[in-house]
């Protein structure tokens, strides 16, 4: 499986980074909603939603909403949606700790978790356009923004396995330890650091990029903590089986998810 989830990751990668670094942010904002919406897709199926006409009903109300967002894009709209998503992660924290809740399949639940996914997704697209279209180097901030939170799963992947005794949460994702949380947060800062140093970020900017980087690797756990909540609420091992050894683009955009709304909103308030 380890074999497996390297070779499609190093394939994932490069792809993702050309996809970045090469388009002008009006393209990128259109790839970037088809794989969200492919996204909602799988997350609509975790909340419950078996209708698949309703499903694509409800993508497409989320295609249009993109498509006017993108027209407010220099009004005030956008931060706000971008603190809207930093606050929704810190809420996201007290339902992880009442794991419990939302479990059951009723409709209420259903509808909660469906506005769930929209809180998980819109401010995301918001943020990730925010930091491409930024000046200078834009493209390269959304590029680092990434490989911090890559970064930091692969940290707490290893030393999870050499370390990993005192579990994070083993109701909601027992193979989380706190040993790999340190691990992310000490390979988070070291990929902010050189990052930031190579992007010219320098003296107490580049100290806050660093905090900024822990803060954005604690988002990413969160942000991977709730989907684990979703698919043991859902009952399935992963949220689809487009990746080889990486399940669904869910899986693979959880922590990225969390994580964008609080490196934006941290990336803006330090001026950067």
């Amino acid at each position: 499986m380890l074999l497996q989830r390297t070779l499609t990751a190093l394939l994932l990668a490069p792809l993702a980074i050309l996809l970045i670094l090469w388009p002008p942010t009006w393209l990128f904002a259109a790839a970037i909603a088809a794989a969200f919406l492919a996204a909602l897709w799988e997350w609509t199926r975790l909340a419950g939603l078996k209708d698949d006409r309703v499903r694509g009903a409800l993508l497409l109300a989320a295609a249009i909403l993109f498509a006017l967002l993108w027209r407010a894009r220099d009004t005030a709209l956008w931060p706000m949606l971008i603190g809207v998503g930093v606050a929704w992660w810190a809420i996201v924290c007290l339902w992880l700790r009442h794991f419990a809740f939302g479990a059951a399949p009723t409709r209420e639940n259903l509808l909660i978790k469906l506005g769930a996914g929209a809180f998980v997704i819109i401010p995301t697209w918001v943020a990730a356009m925010t930091i491409h279209r930024s000046e200078p180097h834009g493209h390269w901030w959304t590029v680092l923004a990434l490989v911090i939170v890559w970064a930091a799963d692969i940290g707490a992947y290893f030393s999870g396995r050499l370390f990993g005794k005192r579990k994070l949460a083993p109701t909601i994702s027992p193979g989380k330890t706190w040993a790999g949380v340190y691990g992310a947060f000490v390979v988070g800062a070291l990929v902010a650091g050189v990052g930031g140093w190579l992007l010219g970020v320098q003296g107490i900017q580049l100290v806050g990029l660093l905090l900024l980087s822990m803060v954005t690797v604690v988002a990413s756990i969160i942000g991977d903590l709730l989907e684990s909540l979703m698919k043991r609420h859902a009952a399935v091992k992963d949220s689809g089986s487009l990746f080889p050894g990486h399940g669904g683009l869910m899986d693979r955009l959880d922590s990225v998810f969390a994580a964008i709304p609080v490196f934006a909103a941290g990336k803006l308030l330090l001026g950067l």
